[in-house]
């Protein structure tokens, strides 16, 4: 499982025209499916995006969480995460898991990202044409990857 966290002073998802997730300061979450991936991986994210200290302390040095800051999150399913650009220029998602497979992690993934932060998290739909906006904030830009845990 991969993710993309990106610290947000604000984000949003549109679909058809509609909003229908929008947070202020937070974190926006993409995360790409893998057909290996499994409880293991989605309980070590979890753990990380929760706690991982990337908001400004009053001296402003990254020493804050998402859940110090009191912030939202915004989880964004992208099987393009684990596209392969070894070959050619056309990239190949063949390692992305097909939605039978993704869809149910992901939905435990927002549940225990949920859980984990006591309140709700928004998200786009999986599998729809969202359009999304952000502001990034610093920028600050994380990947992380539960098969590579450094």
């Amino acid at each position: 499982m991969k993710v993309v966290l990106q610290r947000v002073s604000s984000a949003s998802v549109t679909i058809d025209s509609k909003i229908v997730a929008n947070i202020q300061k937070g974190l926006l979450v993409l995360v790409g499916i893998e057909d290996s991936d499994s409880q293991e991986d989605i309980d070590w994210l979890v753990g990380k995006i929760a706690k991982i200290r990337i908001f400004d302390d009053e001296n402003h040095v990254m020493n804050l969480s998402v859940q110090d800051v009191d912030g939202d999150i915004i989880v964004v399913s992208q099987f393009t995460l684990h596209a392969s650009t070894k070959k050619g220029n056309r990239p190949s998602y063949i390692k992305a898991s097909k939605p039978e497979i993704a869809i149910p992690l992901y939905e435990n993934f927002v549940k225990q990202i949920e859980n984990e932060l006591g309140k709700k998290v928004q998200t786009g739909i999986f599998g729809a044409d969202m359009k999304v906006m952000l502001i990034n904030d610093g920028p600050v830009t994380i990947q992380i990857d539960s098969k590579n845990k450094e």
